[in-house]
């Protein structure tokens, strides 16, 4: 028996929750045959998939040693704990979920701090004026070390955070931070606030996969099986199927209501009875039926889709293109 792909998922609350949300809205349920404390599981009804629950620092790690074809983890982790991460994995898509920024925070009180630049001039103020240089709490110490790079920022040190690093100014164990935040309520609750320009890295949950772990054709297959389906519901997402057949109905009017509603024709024009089938965006739908009835339509029906599957799939396109040496 040839080894399983392996699919790793968050392994408790909320990130949890949504990632299997996520895969049953793709009929890709995620099951655990043993019972809900188990760490492995199955996809329902699809052989060759080993589902593997673990922590996102856990999951992260695995991608990049191969151990794990696909996961979701966040952004950020991948950023940070994956030396040259876009040579070992690939992030396939967004998943709309977890989103959270990295961020640079200073005391509310530095009121003449308000960009990256004004923190440099501190930083080197500071140095003269203390003899040593800058404190700066953080666990994202690579994405911290490579942004301030970025902005010719080298008079500070890291002080590595073990504990909650919004705390750490207030403690006195570090002038400043770089930490995730969601609302920012939390960093002001502690004295801080954002520099303006000081968001290092806009993260949400992502589709992940391993360009080190082992592709051979069975893996890949059973990617496309999953990716197929995932990239299916999230263009079924995006569309409403409407429905109208009329007389009047003709190729000039199809030009024009492409134009007007962003919609697509996915079986070609109005057949020779006029019946014409469009998937129009959802926020159109209201405005693209009352063009229709005007033009003569008697009755424009709409439904909702459950999936939309293209003879292209970008999200496997995405990860053969990363897997091709």
């Amino acid at each position: 028996m040839s080894a399983p792909l392996v699919l790793a998922v968050p392994s408790k609350g909320r990130l949890q929750e949504n990632a299997e949300a996520f895969f049953a809205r793709a009929g890709l349920a995620l099951v655990k045959p043993r019972g809900a404390r188990d760490y492995r599981g199955t996809i329902d009804a699809l052989d060759g998939v080993e589902v593997a629950y673990l922590s996102a620092a856990e999951i992260t790690a695995q991608l990049a040693q191969g151990t794990a074809h696909l996961g979701v983890t966040g952004e950020d982790l991948v950023r940070e704990m994956i030396p040259d991460a876009d040579c070992r994995v690939v992030l396939l898509d967004g998943l709309g979920f977890g989103n959270a920024n990295v961020v640079v925070a200073v005391p509310q009180a530095w009121i003449d701090v308000r960009t990256m630049a004004d923190l440099d001039d501190v930083a080197t103020a500071f140095h003269q004026r203390h003899d040593r240089k800058m404190r700066v709490a953080t666990k994202y110490m690579n994405l911290t070390r490579a942004f301030f790079a970025e902005h010719g920022i080298s008079d500070y040190r890291i002080a590595e955070s073990l504990g909650a690093t919004e705390g750490a100014p207030a403690a006195g164990s570090a002038e400043l931070i770089v930490d995730i935040t969601t609302t920012g309520a939390t960093l002001a609750a502690n004295g801080l606030r954002v520099v303006d320009d000081g968001v290092i890295l806009r993260s949400q949950a992502n589709l992940v996969a391993s360009r080190t772990a082992n592709w051979d054709t069975a893996e890949r297959e059973l990617a496309r099986t999953i990716l197929d389906r995932i990239a299916a519901q999230a263009r079924a997402k995006a569309f409403r199927e409407v429905r109208t057949r009329f007389a009047g109905c003709d190729d000039a009017l199809l030009d024009d209501v492409k134009t007007l509603f962003n919609v697509e024709a996915p079986f070609g024009g109005p057949t020779s009875s006029g019946m014409l089938t469009l998937h129009c965006p959802p926020e159109h739908v209201a405005a693209l039926a009352t063009v229709l009835r005007d033009r003569g339509a008697e009755t424009v029906s709409v439904v909702g889709l459950d999936y939309v599957f293209g003879r292209e799939n970008p999200l496997y396109g995405k990860l053969e293109a990363a897997l091709t040496p």
